[in-house]
């Protein structure tokens, strides 16, 4: 008697056993004070805000709110430090700092992966083996540069600016705090830096690291607040540079404020990254590369593949995989190991990316999000796809920041390279063939900073990052990102 084949169910999910990240060897404090001139520093007017966990809602801490004194006395301590110390000091000495601050980070590394979790949002996975190894590696990167710059410049005789003012966002907090503060100190500069309101908590733990490295007083002053906070850091005259990583309609204004000074300025701002799939693709890769670029980030990085591009012949093969693979996307505690995608990082995000949802509807686009529950505390988001877009939707052309996809289809190399560019922004681009040629191709034709291939989301510190048109100007990462901090 023959036995009947059990037929196999591949649509169905996996069931994963919880498995939560410990957080009991983190340490946190109640209350965070503002760091100026080494030591942790009470504001002028007493003032602090709460920090959320936005996969809970929970309060984490009490942060202090920075004003105008404040950010007086982070300037004084900054420039007292620069003219008497760390512009005096060898650059090899400089380079030692940078390197003890690198290796302290990875001996932490494992605290700050939980810390940027609780506080931000994203998954443990990305903060782990992401954010944080990254961070490190900046450091290290830069601490190499120290004592070489004249060698990275040579016959221009490169000189430190001075004070540097730095406003980082709330999506890469350690990460984006790395990439300011490493070059600044590598060059020769002292350091403001004011983290994201929501998202602060990492950057005051690198204070701590800072402190116990022996860091000269007055380096590094890192300062907490909101938008007032960083208007009196931009509009500061002692302060010889702003470096701002944010939205576009912040850096227009602080481009403005700067326009009748000295202060050198760099800007990396928002993005709407077209990632484009021919038919020659490796084709599941591909779809992998997607989610990769919009779903596992929770569209939260400015660079964020937001825009997809599927030619004509295999758009229905790309679709069907990648709602196939939607499916298999585990939404909820950022904490768990197995979670793909965590929480949106504030209450006030979480309404603005609902609100283009509801406007993706109204303009008619087909709309699909993955079947998936999500928790009932916290603020999450379903993966979302808007299919049969164009380009005159709000959807494809305004920055959402979250787990939002359009997709439209095209024929020819030309008809693509005209849609991806059509478009205010000009940050980053993905470009999925199999052909080299049309690579380097679509590479001088896309006004992009940073064109991925075959691959997305991909940094290196060697490499330099920024973007053209509305995605801001200069360039961090790499040895590009010395030259924002220099005189030559």
């Amino acid at each position: 008697m023959r036995e009947k084949k059990q037929s196999l169910d591949f649509t169905s999910k996996w069931c994963y056993e919880p498995a939560p990240e410990n957080s009991d060897h983190i340490q946190l404090k109640k209350k965070y004070e503002l760091f100026i001139d080494g030591k942790f520093v009470k504001p002028t007017k007493g003032k602090y805000f709460d920090t959320i966990n936005p996969a809970t809602e929970q309060k984490l801490a009490e942060i202090a709110e920075a004003d105008e004194s404040d950010v007086n006395k982070a300037v004084k301590a900054a420039r007292n430090s620069y003219e008497n110390v760390w512009s005096k000091m060898p650059a090899a000495e400089r380079g030692k700092y940078i390197f003890r601050i690198a290796r302290m980070i990875q001996e932490r590394a494992r605290e700050f992966a939980v810390i940027e979790t609780l506080d931000g949002g994203k998954p443990i996975r990305e903060s782990r083996d992401i954010d944080i190894p990254l961070a490190a590696n900046y450091f290290f990167y830069y601490a190499g540069w120290a004592d070489k710059l004249a060698y990275a410049f040579p016959n221009r005789n490169p000189k430190p600016l001075g004070v540097a003012g730095q406003i980082i966002p709330w999506n890469f907090p350690l990460l984006m705090a790395a990439w300011k503060i490493a070059p600044a100190l590598a060059t020769g500069n002292t350091v403001i830096l004011k983290p994201a309101e929501t998202t602060s908590l990492t950057a005051l733990k690198l204070a701590e690291i800072i402190a116990d490295s022996g860091l000269p007083p007055g380096v590094v002053n890192i300062i907490t607040g909101g938008g007032k906070t960083g208007a009196a850091i931009v509009n500061h005259k002692d302060i010889n540079k702003i470096a701002f990583t944010g939205s576009t309609d912040v850096g227009k204004l602080i481009q403005h404020s700067l326009a009748n000074t000295n202060k050198k300025l760099t800007l990396e701002l928002g993005g709407k990254a077209a990632n484009i799939i021919f038919d020659d693709a490796p084709l599941d890769q591909a779809v992998e590369g997607i989610v990769n670029g919009i779903f596992f980030n929770q569209g939260h990085v400015c660079c964020a593949g937001s825009r997809l591009f599927i030619q004509e012949n295999v758009a229905n093969i790309v679709i069907q995989k990648l709602k196939d693979r939607m499916e298999t996307l585990i939404v909820g505690d950022p904490m768990d190991k197995n979670t793909d995608i965590g929480a949106i990082n504030s209450k006030q995000q979480l309404e603005t990316i609902q609100k283009y949802i509801s406007i993706g509807k109204k303009e008619g686009a087909d709309f699909y999000q993955s079947s998936c529950a999500l928790p009932k505390k916290g603020y999450f988001c379903k993966p979302t796809l808007f299919l049969n877009t164009s380009q005159s939707h709000r959807i494809v052309q305004e920055e959402i920041f979250g787990p939002v996809l359009t997709i439209q289809t095209f024929r020819t190399v030309e008809e693509v390279i005209e849609k991806a560019n059509n478009i205010p922004y000009g940050l980053s681009a993905g470009v999925w063939t199999d052909k080299g040629s049309r690579i380097f191709n679509m590479t001088s034709k896309l006004r992009a900073g940073v064109v991925w291939a075959n691959t997305y989301n991909k940094f290196d510190p060697t490499s330099p990052f920024g973007g053209y048109k509305e995605s801001g100007f200069g360039r961090e990462g790499g040895l590009h990102g010395l030259q924002p901090y220099l005189s030559l």
